[in-house]
């Protein structure tokens, strides 16, 4: 059980063997929501649940997995980018076919989840799993906030060019 714990935290060699696996593991959880989109056999929100519920899971098995590394919200562990970042769509899930929509909300949660302001940094020194997983919770929502701002000054600005 350790074994798959510690192989799901870090999505296996993507948070052991690549550099910068946070970005990589944001990046496999977009093409993932991305690829179930594209799919069109689930509908969006149901995805959206489904990455929240495996986000809720995680801090549990990342609980666990910091006992098995002995270190605290080991950067190897790549659960919480990969559960958090189709989060930052929750707001814009009518323009998901949009690149400039999925370029900058990857942007904006990088961002976010790397700068931690606004309290975010904060929300680390929850203990265990918790600690490791909300940090990213945050920055998804404050992405998903901002995201939902630039879709709709970019929508109205886009109105008076054309």
């Amino acid at each position: 059980m350790d074994w798959l714990v510690k192989n799901l935290s870090t999505l296996g060699p993507v948070g052991t063997k690549l550099p910068a696996p946070g970005t990589f593991g944001s990046l496999v959880g977009v093409s993932i929501f991305i690829f179930l989109i594209w799919l069109s056999i689930i509908p969006t929100y149901l995805i959206l649940l489904s990455f929240l519920l495996l986000f809720f899971l995680g801090i549990p098995m990342c609980s666990r997995v910091e006992v098995l590394l002995g270190k605290a919200d080991p950067p190897e562990v790549i659960w919480d980018e990969f559960t958090a970042v189709p989060l930052v769509y929750i707001f814009c899930i009518d323009e998901l076919d949009s690149v400039f929509i999925l370029i900058t909300g990857f942007v904006l949660f990088r961002i976010f989840d790397i700068a931690k302001p606004l309290g975010i940094r904060k929300l680390q020194l929850l203990p265990g799993g918790l600690g490791v997983m909300v940090d990213d919770l945050a920055a998804a929502l404050c992405s998903a906030c901002l995201l939902y701002f630039v879709k709709t000054f970019a929508l109205s600005f886009n109105e008076y060019l054309f």
